[in-house]
């Protein structure tokens, strides 16, 4: 079987530093690249994009609102046709960095609440899924397996964009099959032997225990781990070290089954 392992890299601004990218890259293989607007900046991406090609990571975007202060995880009231344009101008930034180096976009995702606005509102999660197809419909579209990707998965799909589930490894996963809030204690998982055993069960069972503590099905074939998470370099060593131990083959999006 083969596996994706990305993560949301690209995240430093100016001179402040987040994240552990350098590491990190040692381990996936898509990275998620933050765009400027919730992170990131010119200098950012373009280094990143540098190191993501040294190191054989193919890249995709990370596009989020424009909320530096709140690391694009707050909502503000955009419209649908300002979450295309958002989407597109961050993408197409991006996009012109990754083809300066000499290769192409393999993704198109979002951040925070970028991503949660189309979770319920078909608008928006048309105009998501506009914003790909104007920058190219070749790029692949990860979407949450569950009932938070089913209306973009579905947009997506009808704009004739590929779309690949994605599960997150370091995220708790409520019984409503939607991601846990950041602001319930031990949402996030920091334990790498977890999010390993996590990733796969996932994979091999195609289920994964909730924050309840019950069984449920669930199966991506992007597993991500969020570059902000503490002890994300220790946590994507472990669910890679986990997956090939059982025979799981790590490559990118763009070459999976």
């Amino acid at each position: 079987m083969k596996i994706d392992i990305s993560s949301d890299v690209g995240e430093s601004f100016g001179r402040w530093k987040l994240g552990y990218d350098e590491e990190l890259f040692e381990y996936i293989s898509s990275a998620n690249v933050a765009c400027g607007f919730h992170a990131g900046d010119p200098m950012v991406m373009r280094n990143t994009v540098k190191l993501a090609i040294k190191k054989g990571v193919k890249i995709g975007t990370h596009v989020g609102l424009p909320d530096l202060l709140g690391f694009g995880r707050r909502p503000l009231g955009v419209t649908s046709e300002e979450h295309l344009n958002y989407s597109l101008y961050q993408g197409g930034a991006l996009q012109a960095i990754v083809r300066a180096e000499g290769e192409e976009l393999q993704h198109f995702t979002w951040h925070g609440h970028a991503g949660y606005m189309y979770y319920d509102n078909e608008e928006m999660a048309r105009a998501a899924a506009a914003a790909v197809v104007q920058l190219d419909q070749k790029l692949i579209v990860p979407v949450i397996d569950g009932p938070q990707g089913l209306l973009i998965g579905k947009e997506c799909e009808k704009a004739g964009l590929k779309v690949v589930r994605k599960f997150f490894a370091d995220r708790e996963i409520g019984q409503d099959g939607r991601l846990v809030s950041r602001k319930v204690a031990g949402s996030v998982i920091t334990d790498p032997e977890r999010c390993a055993e996590r990733a796969l069960r996932m994979v091999l069972e195609k289920k994964v225990t909730t924050y309840e503590g019950k069984d449920m099905e669930v199966f991506g074939k992007t597993i991500i781990v969020h570059g902000d998470t503490l002890g994300a370099v220790n946590v994507a060593k472990t669910v890679r070290k986990r997956l090939e131990a059982a025979g799981v083959k790590i490559v990118p999006m763009s070459q999976l089954d």
